[in-house]
């Protein structure tokens, strides 16, 4: 009960703070839902115009309207598209799930490989460049990685898609789907991967030079059977927390990459939204994007207090239930 109140309190406060910036925010909603013939309105239309949307009261009013609404499964209508903001996402939340749930799990799991690969082999020469080259890819800003690889793969090659999420009237194509993920979901990995594989090597490194390391292998035992049934064991909660804490990191990097490759997801919702001053929409976008994160630590939590139990004393358990 404490986490599902803690977790309702930051959903509270996150709406509270991109309800009040974005209608603080320069701009003309009416141009998102009337167009240009905003421009051909008379004052006195335009106060009426402001009217029907709700737009002329003071802003905690609005909020107070809003959140009643939404506490009924009201959220709105989108002032661009002129529908229910739920229902559009519902058309493009699918997309966003794929290109962000595949390129989080290859991210994570190629990292760990990685930062294993390179623990075992500390300071050799394949240590040594995969270091090289992974500091320089992560150096590189995404849009300008993403540009690269359409310039070279797209352009020159023509070998891969430029934008979309597939062909006019491929949506039920397998494999066209697949060839136009390709392109992002590469971009988001690399973006990502060293970082979180230097951290996993950094810290099988730490491990793997304590004491108890020492005397397992006085004991006889394997190097290799030490570091993955002792070393690895005990950096997983630390790599399991760096998963849910990076997940804003990683959902940003979606949203931008959508962008770019002009990908029919949350991601392009967000910055049209954001663009059109679409308060609704980016309002819901936020929130989804909170309970996002607020999930992905919970369940971060549940998974390392089953690796390693003291953590839940740690958090208030009864010590007799861990012995």
């Amino acid at each position: 009960m404490k986490k599902v109140l803690k977790s309702v309190a930051f959903l509270f406060v996150l709406s509270i703070i991109v309800f009040y910036i974005s209608r603080l925010a320069p701009g003309d909603p009416l141009v998102s839902y009337y167009g240009d013939s905003v421009n051909r309105m008379t004052t006195q239309e335009k106060m009426k115009a402001v009217s029907r949307l709700g737009l002329d009261k003071p802003i905690y009013i609005q909020y107070k309207v809003w959140i009643i609404k939404a506490a009924k499964g009201d959220f709105g209508i989108s002032l661009k598209y002129k529908r229910n903001t739920v229902d559009v996402i519902k058309e493009v939340y699918i997309n966003t799930l794929v290109l962000g749930g595949i390129s989080y799990i290859l991210t994570f799991v190629i990292s760990l490989i990685l930062g294993i690969f390179c623990a075992l082999r500390e300071n050799s020469f394949a240590d040594k460049l995969i270091i090289r080259v992974g500091t320089v890819l992560n150096s590189i800003p995404s849009f300008w990685m993403s540009l690269i690889l359409i310039l070279v793969f797209s352009i020159n090659l023509n070998l891969l898609p430029t934008s979309g999420a597939y062909s006019i009237g491929g949506d039920k194509n397998l494999f066209d789907r697949i060839i136009h993920l390709v392109l992002p979901i590469s971009v988001l990995v690399l973006s990502h991967l060293w970082y979180y594989a230097y951290m996993v090597r950094n810290k099988l490194v730490e491990e793997i030079r304590k004491d108890y390391v020492l005397l397992y292998r006085t004991k006889g035992l394997n190097h290799r059977d030490i570091v993955y049934k002792h070393c690895l064991r005990n950096i997983l909660p630390s790599y399991i927390s760096m998963i849910a804490v990076s997940a804003p990191h990683i959902i940003a990097g979606t949203y931008v990459v959508e962008k770019i490759f002009s990908y029919p997801g949350l991601g392009t919702l967000c910055f049209e939204s954001a663009k059109y001053h679409d308060y609704n929409m980016l309002l819901v976008l936020c929130l989804i994007t909170g309970i996002v994160v607020v999930v992905l630590n919970d369940i971060a939590e549940f998974v390392n207090g089953k690796i390693d139990p003291r953590l839940n004393f740690d958090r208030g358990d009864n010590i007799e239930s861990l012995l």
